[in-house]
């Protein structure tokens, strides 16, 4: 995926989807086949995050501080909100970066 100022806000979660993950990229391919190798070190390799379940292109703005607010806002939200932002794209949690 060519980068050309397009910022991705993304979440990923486990295999039973019981720990959720937020991130921000500019290379939503790269960074989902990091997290599926383990190359990210940290939080997703410790809990084995890697599944796509939904993410959010953000085409309006070169600027990656919008897409960074953008990430940091929907952490902060409860679990329930960000549960309801997969369901409504993504009812079935099915993993969007395989295939």
């Amino acid at each position: 995926m060519p980068t050309n100022g397009r910022y991705y806000v993304y979440l990923i979660t486990n295999w039973n989807n019981k720990v959720m993950y937020v991130g921000v990229t500019n290379n939503l391919e790269r960074r989902i086949y990091e997290h599926k190798n383990k190359l990210v070190k940290g939080f997703t390799e410790k809990y084995n995050v890697s599944k796509l379940v939904r993410f959010l292109p953000l085409v309006e703005t070169r600027d990656v501080t919008t897409a960074i607010a953008r990430e940091k806002e929907i952490k902060k939200w409860r679990r329930e909100k960000k549960d309801q932002l997969v369901n409504r794209m993504n009812p079935n949690w099915e993993d969007l970066s395989s295939g």
